[in-house]
């Protein structure tokens, strides 16, 4: 377990000069669907012909910050992901029943046959922590790497400080040009059993997997052993993805 979170160095600063923190709180709505493998890609058409352009006007109107569609690329079961951030939980609980009513109402043969691919689903709702990481909706680049952490909940506020004062020096030195474009820690507000996320973000999955391997070998000094250690104890359980943003917000 100790190399978990040397893994994470896996939802997604300039190096050692100067990191431009975003100290903004966003919440992030997120839908993990279970599809068909075989008829996945009809799935990402109806996103991009029926849905994509309900949810490029919410942005645009203001509703919600950002959103963006992403496919599977290494991991588990879950195939496809909606997010949805915005600056809190009104606007997320508004805008998602709204954008979801729009498109029920004006395509209802392209939601069923989404629904015919797609067939189940996990929602989660998590929220970015000030001060760590580059904020939701910074720049996240085409590839990202997920690790979705279960963890002891009455020991989680600790593993939020061993992140914050120990670890984000480490991911924001990496944060630049041919490196990562983005990280970030995030935490459980509603869903099922994983507890945090941390998110790497960079141009492509091969640059992704170097600027790992360079993390990795920077916690592999001793001065980091105690906190991964406890941090491993904390958050025990983890399910590494890795995902293709197919459709970036606008």
């Amino acid at each position: 377990m100790k190399r978990l979170m040397l893994v994470a160095a896996a939802l997604l600063l300039l190096s050692a000069h100067a990191v431009a923190q975003d100290d903004a709180v966003s919440y992030v709505y997120s839908t993990y669907f279970v599809c068909s493998p075989d008829a996945e890609s009809r799935a990402d058409e109806i996103v991009r012909s029926s849905f994509k352009p309900h949810y490029d006007a919410a942005v645009e109107q203001g509703d919600i910050l950002s959103w963006s569609w992403m496919q599977h690329f290494v991991g588990g079961e879950w195939r496809r992901v909606l997010l949805i951030i915005a600056p809190d939980m009104d606007s997320i609980i508004d805008a998602s029943g709204a954008v979801g009513e729009v498109i029920e109402d004006e395509t209802p043969e392209a939601g069923r046959a989404f629904s015919a691919i797609c067939s189940s689903h996990e929602d989660y709702i998590w929220r970015t922590m000030p001060g760590v990481g580059n904020g939701a909706t910074g720049e996240r680049g085409a590839a990202g790497f997920t690790v979705y952490l279960e963890c002891d909940m009455s020991r989680e506020q600790r593993a939020d400080e061993i992140v914050r004062e120990v670890l984000a020096p480490v991911y924001d030195a990496h944060i630049g040009d041919g490196e990562l474009t983005s990280w970030n820690w995030l935490e459980h507000h509603v869903g099922g059993p994983w507890r945090r996320i941390l998110a790497l973000g960079a141009d492509d999955h091969k640059t992704l997997m170097r600027a790992r391997d360079s993390i990795l070998a920077d916690f592999d000094d001793r001065r980091f052993e105690r906190a991964l250690r406890e941090l491993n104890e904390i958050c025990h359980t983890h399910s590494d993805y890795m995902w293709d943003v197919v459709f970036p917000a606008p």
